[in-house]
Parts: C-alpha cells; structure tokens; sequence
C-alpha cells in the first residue's frame, strides 16, 4: 500500500527553524559574551534571572547547570532527614524520583488523575506519613496541577509542595481567592529546565529554581555555589551547579519570544482539539478549567490501548513523528525496583504509559503540516 506523503516534512520539533528567525540577536548575544569572556557568571545571568523573574511576576530565580540539579536544589533547601519520604507522581520522567533517591529520600509514588495525568491530590493524602517531608507535583505536558488542593493538603500536614515546572514555564493557574498564580510560584519552590527541546530552551543544558520566599532564595543560591555566599567560606555542603554565561544570554533572547511560541502552540492545540474531538479512536487532552496550558506536548489517549504502537508506526510511515511520554512507568524501572512496588499499583499510570501518543506541536507547524497529521490519524482510525 502506498501511503501518502506531507506536504513537506512534519517534525515534532523545529528548532533550526525556530533560531533562524531569531539568528541576528542570537549571534549578538554571543558575540557579547565571546568579547567580553566572562563566560562564567558574567552579566547575562543575573540580568536572565531579573528579567525571568518579572515573567513570572516578581519571582525570585536562581540559574542553575540543568532542571535535575534544579529538583536536587529543592530538595536540599528543605534539609529533610535522610530517608524522608517524598511524594511523586508515577507517571512522570524518571528525574522526579533520581533528585530524591540521591540525597538519600525514599521516593513513594501515587497515582495520577486519568484525564489531565497529573498527580491525583487524593492519592497525595492517601499516601501522607510522618515520615513524609515533601509532595512533588509536575505539571505534566504544559497544563498545572491542582496546586490549589495540593497547596492545602501541604500546608495542613506542614510538609513542602515543590513544583516541577519543567513542562509548563508561563502556565497560570486561578486560585479561589481570584489571584492567578504564576505556575512554579505557588509551593515552597519551583523547578524547570531550559533543556533545548523546552517551550523556553537554550542552546546547551540549563535550569532555574523559582520562589516568592527571599530567604529561601538566598539558600538556594548558596547551595548551587558550593554551598558558600562568600567565596571560600562554606557554610554548607553544596553543588556546583551554574548556568554559564552563553547560555543566559541567549535564553534573554529567547525570553522575548516566549509569549509568541506560547500563543503559538495554543493555537496548534486549538485546531488539534477542534479537529480530532470527533475521531472516535482516541481521546483529546483534558482542561484543567483553573489553568492555562502551554502544550510543550500534544498528547492524545488511543482509547485501544493495544493500538497505540500500530498508530505511531502507521504515522511514522507516512512522515509523522511521534513520540511516547513515557512508555515504562516509574516504578517498572529497574533502578527503582528496590522501592518495592508491584505491577498493578498505580493502574491510571500503567494504562497512559500503553495510551498515550503525543503529536507534533511547535511554534512553526503550518497549518498545512497540521492538516496533513490529522487526516493521518483520521484516516487511521476510518473517519
């Protein structure tokens, strides 16, 4: 059978193309570090962090090398006994759980909602001990979890909400009390990556740590400089974790651009919903109605989740990428075989990691690329 094919190559990802448009001021930028040689902590870092930092509505942030030293900070800042536990989704990317099993806390998994595959708040109080130090909710795909019940269940039992944020840098979510928080913003600290591949990517590995607490800023600050304020004085065991100067300069670039491929991706998201709402074989992403979603990926659900792998082969032959977050569960790992879990535990987890395919989506998909990918799966499924 000979399938049809694009009407130029789809890609789940366009950063080529994303950077050209933006080559004059990324070149500049460079150019401003290479004559200037202060390659390490130069200017560009702390203006990045000031200029995030008021995206995000006068946030404090701390660069850091990468968003997995970002969740390790976090983790460190709360200086929880060793063998804490600390709450996690178990449907997420493996780093959720390494920052904890490294500093010597016990990762205890939950399961997540079906609809929106973000950690179930019932499932977070359900799995509370004394023991318990910290709930880390990931905003999985670009959309917030209920950090309102969430924020409640941690301030009643006085353990810390820590959001990873990685997915869903400019989210927003409605609160009851009518502020709309900024997504990172709301626990006691927030994480992301700029990881090239992020809605806010560098060029190379990078990361940050958000929160409204000044102190708490100062100690994370200290913590990713080897755990020193003043230079060879160590007031605490630290890492050596820093955003090189290259790198900020050209996320403040890339800064500017944001809410564009943000709106961008919206709009991608808008005319997905609106054209496969009626393909009988899958299910669209659900809506938190409390919060915005970025879409740092498109993910749909193969009703037959048996189908999901024959899909994503049919596409593949026809010129569409796909790809499948996350196709083991966490606690399927064999690193992590040690935390005792058995198959069946987490049964929302283990059926959206046979389910779940996600779509390309970038801020330069073409209306006609992205026609093209919905009449393959149209086609796919007979509609």
């Amino acid at each position: 059978m000979i399938l049809p094919a694009p009407p130029s190559p789809v890609l789940l990802l366009d950063l080529v193309a994303e950077h050209a448009a933006l080559q004059p001021a990324l070149n500049a930028a460079m150019q401003e570090v290479l004559d200037s040689a202060a390659f390490i902590q130069g200017p560009a870092v702390g203006q990045f962090a000031a200029e995030l930092g008021e995206y995000l509505g006068g946030a404090h942030v701390v660069p850091c090398a990468n968003g997995t030293d970002a969740l390790t900070l976090a983790l460190m800042s709360l200086e929880l006994p060793a063998g804490a536990e600390v709450i996690v989704p178990a449907f997420t990317y493996v780093a959720t759980l390494e920052a904890a099993a490294l500093l010597g806390l016990r990762p205890v998994l939950v399961d997540v909602l079906p609809d929106t595959f973000n950690i179930d708040p019932a499932a977070v109080e359900a799995a509370l001990t004394p023991r318990t130090g910290a709930v880390v909710a990931v905003h999985l795909f670009g959309q917030c979890a209920d950090l309102e019940t969430l924020g409640a269940i941690s301030a009643r039992h006085g353990v810390a909400l820590i959001e990873d944020n990685a997915q869903a840098l400019g989210a927003t979510f409605q609160l009851k009390n009518g502020e709309t928080a900024e997504a990172g913003t709301v626990g006691a600290v927030g994480t992301t990556s700029f990881f090239p591949s992020k809605n806010l990517g560098c060029l190379g590995d990078g990361g940050a740590l958000l929160t409204c607490d000044p102190a708490r800023a100062a100690l994370l600050r200290q913590l990713a400089n080897h755990g020193q304020s003043q230079k060879y004085h160590h007031q605490r065991i630290g890492l050596n974790s820093r955003l090189d100067t290259l790198q900020a300069a050209l996320l403040r670039v890339k800064l500017r651009q944001l809410p564009a491929n943000t709106a961008a991706r919206q709009a991608v998201a808008a005319r997905y919903d609106a054209a496969l709402a009626g393909v009988a074989g899958i299910a669209i992403p659900a809506r938190d109605s409390r919060s915005t979603h970025v879409f740092h990926q498109y993910t749909i659900q193969v009703r037959d989740a048996g189908r999901r792998d024959e899909l994503q082969h049919y596409l593949k032959r026809c010129g569409v990428p796909t790809m499948i977050y996350y196709p083991l569960p966490v606690h399927a790992q064999p690193a992590y075989a040690y935390l005792g879990y058995q198959a069946g535990q987490f049964p929302v987890a283990e059926h959206l990691c046979g389910a779940v395919l996600s779509l390309p989506i970038h801020p330069l998909l073409t209306v006609e690329q992205q026609e093209y990918v919905i009449g393959r799966v149209g086609a796919f499924f007979g509609n």
